[in-house]
Order: C-alpha cells, then structure tokens, then sequence
C-alpha cells in the first residue's frame, strides 16, 4: 500500500532520564553529562526545521533535553503529533540510546520514518543501518538541504542529495556518494526562533551574562579544523562562511525582534581577516556594539593585538579558547607547531589587554601524554589565572571521537581501551594512559582548585564591570562546585 506523503516532521532528541545530568549535546564541546542544566541551542536541527517550516511541511521541534522531558511527557507529545518522519541527531555517547529509541518508535508509529544526523554517524553511516531500522542517515552537516532533499524524495521521487545512506528494496545499503558542502549558506533563512522555542535556551547557559541571549553561527567548519578533535571537523570537511553583512542583518533582527542582549556563536572558530574587519565596522556603524554582546570561539595564535582591540571596539565580550596539552607530539599532531607553546599564552595576554574577557577549555589525557606533560600544562594556566588573564577556565578529559585524527592514531597503535560508545562520555578516559587513571582525576581537580586561589578570585572581583559580570561569576561558580559533586 502506498504511504501518505509526509506532512508532519518531529525533529527531538529521545530522552535521556536514565542518566545522572543532563547531555551536552553542543556542536562546540566534547559530550559530558553535565549536572548543572545549561541548554546549548541545536543549531543545526534548528536550521532544518526552519527550511522545512517555510517550504510548507508541518514541523514539530520537540526537544526533550531543554523541556527537561522523561519517557512518559515525550511519547504522550508524540502521540499528539502523529509523526510521519522522525529526526535525531546524535553523537557517541549517545547512538546507543538512539539506536534503542528507533526500535521502540518503529513499533509504535507504523509506517514512520527515522532519519539520522551528527558527528557519529557521519563517521560510521552503516553501523546505525545495521544496528537499528533508521531508514535515512544524514553525513555532513548540512542537516537541513539534506533532510529536505529526503522529504522530497520521499514525496516526489525527486533525486537525494549527496553523502545519504539508505536501503533499497532488496535491503542493502546504499549511498548516494561523499557529502558535498557547497550550499550558498547566505541564501538560508534566519531561523525561526518560536518554532525552535527559543526562549528555552536563553537563560539556562553558562555562558551568558545578558538576557536575553541567543546563539548564531557566522559559518560550518573552519581552515583551522586540523586543530579540532571533536564533531566539526568530521561534519564539515572544508569552511563555509556566510558573509558578514548577511551575520550582522541576522544581528539586528534579534536585537529589535526579541530584544536579544547577547549572543553567542557557535562557529568552531569565529571568521578572521577581511570578514572579521568587514563584521566589526558593520557592527560600528549600525551602533549594535553599543546593544549587543558577542562571544565566539577562536583558536591561538592566529589574530594580533589590533585584531582583538577591534573585536572589543566592535561589541565583543568574551572570546572561548582551547587550550591543547602541552604534548609535543600531540600538539604536532592537530596542527601546532610545537615551538609556539609560549605564543599561545601570549595570544590569551594580548586578547586579555584588549578588554576581553577570556574563557579557556583545557583537556587532559591525550594520548602519550605523560604527567610532566600536564603539570606543564598547568603551571602555564596557573600562571594566567594568577596573573589575572583568564577569567573562567574549565578541564576536562580528552575523548577521542570516531575517524578524527587522534582517534585513528589510537586505534592504529592499540591505544583505545573500548569501543563500546556509552563509555565515550568523558566520565572515565577511554584511552590507554601512561599512569593511572585515578591520577588524571586528581589533575583534573588541581586544576579546578585553582578556581578558589584568592589571588585569582581578588582578580575575578577586579574586573566586575556591572551586575551581569557579579551573575555570570556566581554561575561559573556553581558549575566549578558541581565537579566536586559527581
């Protein structure tokens, strides 16, 4: 019997009650449970749901982990919905949940179909094919012209877009060939911030010191994706950039539409050169610097005192760094030169003194990577937060994620403890490590220590500008309570 054409799209996440926290689903960062609930917006399934929404489809944006749904609340909205293609994006830690989520949806929604998306299954499409009855897997991240092509072709017969995976008839598993990223991102909707619930994220998030606040992204992937082990570098193989007038419009429509305050985006690493010096004017001229705080994400090393004095001037507030261990041969392995280690502390000084505000990520338990190498690492971080240059710092464990580099070098030299996905969730090291694994914890708690040295938290109380600093400390505070607590 012929299926009804679709209509009606749920793009969710299955829930996740079973876990103590709350899953960090963010493009950015490394998947953790987190016990503190801080909501990053699905950006990517965000922009699927908007392209979707305006070519006529009925689109439900069901997200458990925002709503703080269980079991029960979700199926009961699903039943009201009537879905006839579900959308999950998921990740590592994740995919098991996922796969068992599928089996229980397939039986109780007849005739629906699954369509998978997110860094794992770009790196394994056919394992999810095999171990669960998903009709559709998504590589790339291009979520939405991807998902939008499946309904098409699902309704019209019209041709798949390329990197889809899929069985025929007979069911084997085919593929329509390597994603190709090349879609004019300019030429995508802003997205619909109500249909996507908005609201939901604009408050519940570490980052934010504003609120309102919202999350963007000026572009997918960047030149420097060597330097990046975690989802970007597997979803998006080349830097797509939109320009940065389309960014700025986008800006403005928030900040007079929703009266946003500050926004955070989410590209791997903010845009550089002439598109950084182009935003910033625009940002100046328009006299949204003055309305507007924006955070990004940059890496080391690749922008001088003046680049960052614009940013400032420009309406930036805080710039996100990662900072690698201090591991020669990691280091050279994603892309440093290893004789810059000091230039890396020196860029954080510079952005410092332009009037930035600094977080840094740090990660521990690299492959080879040995306890000299991470007391390195810490008297280098310790000597900037004492020195009043860092003014949030957060550590955690380095997870390997399917086909990035590091991951295939582990694999290459026996160096993965498991392969079993649920254990990729940075609650314990998944890599074979030259000490004992209770000794990278203790590390990991040094590090944080350094949080309640007075002479940081004397500059911490220095360099509070307004309220909005006093509640953005007293969150940060909380989130570096909650490790103590796991």
């Amino acid at each position: 019997m012929k299926k009804d054409k679709i209509e009606r799209i749920c793009i969710t996440y299955p829930p996740f009650e079973n876990n103590e926290g709350y899953p960090l689903m963010s493009l950015n960062g490394q998947f953790q449970w987190l016990r503190n609930p801080s909501y990053f917006y699905p950006i990517l399934p965000a922009y699927a749901a908007t392209l979707l929404k305006n070519n006529g489809y009925n689109v439900f944006f069901l997200d458990t982990i925002a709503r703080n749904m269980d079991t029960i609340d979700w199926f009961s909205e699903l039943d009201e919905i009537k879905p006839q293609l579900i959308f999950f994006e998921a990740r590592t830690p994740t995919i098991n949940y996922t796969w068992d989520t599928i089996e229980t949806v397939k039986k109780k929604y007849d005739g629906v179909y699954v369509v998978l998306a997110g860094d794992h299954v770009t790196s394994l499409p056919e394992e999810s094919l095999i171990k669960s009855k998903a009709d559709f897997i998504i590589t790339g991240g291009n979520y939405e012209i991807s998902l939008l092509s499946i309904v098409k072709h699902l309704n019209n017969g019209e041709k798949l877009a390329k990197g889809i995976y899929y069985r025929n008839g007979n069911g084997d598993i085919k593929n329509t060939g390597k994603f190709i990223l090349d879609y004019p991102l300019d030429s995508l909707p802003f997205i619909d911030r109500n249909l996507t619930n908005w609201k939901i994220y604009s408050k519940t998030n570490e980052y934010f010191k504003k609120y309102p606040g919202t999350f963007i992204m000026s572009g997918r992937g960047s030149i420097y994706n060597i330097y990046n082990s975690n989802s970007s570098s597997i979803l998006f193989n080349n830097a797509m950039l939109r320009s940065p007038i389309n960014v700025v419009d986008e800006i403005e429509y928030l900040n007079k539409r929703y009266g946003i305050k500050e926004i955070i985006d989410c590209t791997i690493c903010f845009p550089t050169d002439e598109w950084l010096s182009l935003f910033c004017e625009t940002m100046r001229e328009r006299k949204l610097n003055k309305k507007v705080y924006i955070d990004c994400y940059m890496y080391l090393n690749i922008l001088h005192f003046e680049d960052f004095k614009m940013m400032k001037k420009s309406g930036f507030k805080t710039i996100i760094f990662n900072l690698p261990t201090i591991n020669n041969y990691t280091i050279e392995k994603i892309g440093i030169d290893k004789n810059n280690v000091e230039q890396m502390a020196e860029s954080i000084k510079l952005a410092k003194r332009a009037g930035l505000f600094i977080d840094i990520m740090v990660k521990l338990g690299y492959p080879n990577e040995t306890e000299e190498d991470i007391i390195r690492t810490f008297n280098i971080v310790k000597s900037l937060m004492l020195n009043g240059y860092i003014n949030s710092m957060n550590a955690s464990l380095f997870v390997p994620y399917p086909n990035t580099q590091l991951f295939n070098y582990c694999k290459e030299n026996d160096l993965l403890k498991t392969e079993n996905w649920f254990d990729f969730d940075m609650r314990k090291s998944v890599v074979k490590l030259n000490f004992e694994e209770e000794k990278l914890f203790k590390y990991v708690e040094y590090f944080y220590n350094l949080s309640f040295n007075p002479l940081y938290l004397f500059h911490k109380l220095t360099a509070i500008r307004d309220i909005y600093d006093i509640r953005h400390h007293i969150n940060s505070f909380k989130n570096i309570l909650s490790y103590y607590f796991r």
